[in-house]
């Protein structure tokens, strides 16, 4: 049998990684390269002269960042964070999933209904639910018709602010979970539904013995998803809040946006980015441990 030049030229073995290249390449430009040297920057200190090379400085913004009480304020407010909304992004989007999955008239509009916020931009669904909030918006005016004239402070108030922004980002992830859960739905064969309902289980009962079982490496999926997101979150703080009042909305992310970009403390800035980096990735690991590396594809 003979070889073609043109296989003792190019390996056939290496065709795959030539289509994966300019993925790559883009890759390396907008995310490798960028996060090696918020690496770097991490370990260094700028002078006054931001057009001079920065000096190294070894751990010294780690050390700083450690005696940091804005920094611990805005890290516990992401665990808060986390677990305000994590557990209500599992758990609505699949009750939702399990109701427009019936086979009912219009059930695609409840469907469209549902997953309109996802496709609403965050600048618009924040500006939206700001106004909302306002002190003499529509959710103050319904609580005066109902009797409390005084109105509630929510996203004025140090001690609601952050239970308010939790609402918008609850809210704006229902209809992308809902998604997943619906994808894991329609793949349990109806067979198992028929066999229970033989064995004399109806209803909820089923959804029970049945849908959450077999539900489970999407469960995990979307705590995965929702996680990774509560711990990074920006967008809804910096429309809503900006961090306030008194640092009681303010999040990591949010932290660094200020730090880097107000104060122009890069170097300090990618200390906190790296050191979310760490917890996310953590968090991450965590998840997979726990599904056992049998998490769907998206």
């Amino acid at each position: 049998m003979t070889v073609s030049g043109s296989d003792r030229r190019w390996p056939r073995g290496a065709t795959p990684y030539l289509f994966l290249l300019p993925a790559l390449i883009m890759l390396g430009a907008t995310v490798f390269y960028p996060a090696l040297q918020a690496f770097s920057l991490s370990f260094t200190q700028y002078e006054l002269d931001l057009t001079k090379a920065p000096s190294w400085v070894g751990l010294a913004n780690f050390e700083r960042l450690w005696r940091d009480k804005v920094f611990w304020l805005t890290f516990r407010h992401t665990l808060l964070y986390l677990v305000g909304v994590v557990p209500l992004l599992i758990m609505l989007p699949l009750g939702l999933a399990i109701l427009v999955n019936q086979k009912l008239r219009g059930i695609a509009w409840f469907r469209m209904a549902y997953y309109t916020p996802v496709i609403i931009s965050i600048v618009v669904a924040g500006i939206a639910w700001k106004a909302l909030y306002a002190s003499n918006g529509i959710l103050n005016q319904i609580l005066a018709l109902l009797g409390f004239s005084d109105g509630i402070p929510w996203l004025t108030s140090p001690h609601l602010a952050l239970w308010s922004v939790m609402v918008v980002t609850v809210w704006k992830g229902l209809g992308y979970y809902m998604v997943i859960y619906l994808a894991g739905l329609q793949a349990i064969p109806q067979e198992l539904y028929e066999a229970g309902a033989i064995d004399g289980a109806d209803g909820w009962r089923q959804h029970w013995d049945i849908t959450i079982p077999l539900m489970r490496p999407y469960c995990l999926l979307v705590g995965v998803l929702s996680s990774i997101s509560a711990l990074k979150v920006f967008e809804e703080v910096y429309i809503m809040t900006q961090g306030g009042p008194l640092n009681a909305s303010k999040t990591v992310v949010y932290y660094v946006y200020e730090r880097a970009f107000q104060d122009l403390e890069m170097n300090y800035a990618s200390a906190i980015g790296l050191v979310l980096f760490l917890v996310i990735f953590v968090f991450s690991v965590i998840n997979l441990k726990l599904s056992g590396g049998n998490l769907p594809a998206r």
